[in-house]
């Protein structure tokens, strides 16, 4: 965490300060026009140049990683931002946004979908993944979905993300749900680990790095769930005002964070040093999760229809909005991303 201290910005300097004496020198009227005008010209640079934005994350996970790599690596700066990281927890994100305390949320996922389906003025406007690193994992013995029918399966919250993503690759494979017990286990990934390996449950849903210390111990792969199912992970999310008042600002920012993912797409031994440095990872754990990481990216960033109708689905599976029917246009915009994914050369159909 020391090193992400760096990130926070102390309170701005005031921009004008009295004299000692707090008096003023008297200017001519016409100097003063100047010097005004002087001043306004300069200021709208700067701001041009270097806009001041804090970013809201829940965490620093990995798919965080191209935010954290944008910021360490100075490309938010390149593209002219000073762009503050702000660790805030997602259910505190839409009324931070609406009151203006921060301009972006780095996530798009079924919290930040379920607020605007609440009636929060947000939409996702670029996804750093279209899929999830999940498997399924199981004892030994059990080496096929069919293996494990009538076993207890862990899952990290019912209703949650992970718990509709298996669902809807059990119905890709034609496999009734209620053919498993899944058993919900709160906390980190690790507990579900130990679950597995006590004999609790008979398999898991595990994300790396966690399936390295699951193969090790003789756990088996039985289902990549993450390959099977378009499912977002991280992304960008804004209100809707930002979008129209401040397109140029906001597209820097997706740019921002494009590149970073580019950049983790073709520096691997640079990205694994910022594994190890910011998520307190081994290297032998980083490079299993750079693997699996690549895998899920989203080429171009563009938020899609199938993506954004699959976290509807996560909410609806919560009991929340059950039934409503949502157009992609309610709850995402993908003009922005678009726009600079062709500046970037990606070439869009």
């Amino acid at each position: 965490m020391m090193q992400l201290q760096r990130w926070f910005k102390s309170p701005s300097v005031p921009l004008y300060q009295r004299g000692m004496t707090g008096g003023f020198r008297l200017l001519s009227f016409a100097a003063v026009l100047l010097s005004l005008t002087i001043a306004q010209t300069v200021s709208t640079s700067a701001q041009e140049r270097r806009a001041k934005l804090r970013i809201s994350n829940a965490g620093f996970t990995i798919t965080a990683l191209p935010l954290l790599a944008a910021k360490d690596w100075g490309i938010f700066t390149t593209n002219g931002l000073d762009m503050e990281v702000i660790l805030m927890q997602s259910a505190l994100v839409p009324a931070a946004l609406t009151q203006g305390d921060i301009d972006y949320q780095a996530g798009v996922g079924p919290a930040s979908v379920n607020a605007t389906m609440t009636g929060f003025a947000t939409r996702a406007i670029w996804f750093s993944s279209d899929r999830i690193s999940y498997w399924l994992m199981a004892k030994p013995q059990f080496k096929t979905l069919e293996s494990l029918r009538s076993k207890k399966i862990a899952i990290t919250g019912l209703g949650g993300t992970v718990h509709v993503a298996f669902l809807l690759a059990l119905e890709k494979l034609g496999v009734n749900p209620k053919d498993f017990v899944l058993v919900s286990i709160g906390g980190q990934q690790i507990q579900q680990l130990i679950s597995l390996e006590s004999g609790y449950v008979d398999g898991a849903m595990l994300s790396p790095p966690v399936t390295l210390g699951a193969q090790k111990k003789g756990f088996t792969k039985v289902l990549d769930v993450g390959a099977m199912v378009d499912m977002p992970g991280g992304g960008l999310t804004t209100l809707a005002r930002t979008i129209q008042e401040r397109p140029a600002e906001t597209k820097r920012v997706i740019r921002s964070l494009q590149q970073a993912k580019d950049e983790i797409k073709k520096s691997k031994p640079r990205t694994l040093d910022l594994i190890v440095k910011l998520l307190r990872m081994d290297r032998e754990a980083a490079n299993e999760t750079y693997d699996q990481f690549l895998t899920t990216l989203s080429p171009s960033g563009i938020p899609t229809r199938v993506g954004m109708d699959t976290l509807v689905k996560a909410v609806q599976a919560q009991g929340r909005h059950v039934g409503r029917k949502v157009a992609f246009e309610e709850i995402a915009d993908d003009r922005l991303a678009t726009e600079v994914a062709k500046e970037l050369g990606y070439k869009i159909p």
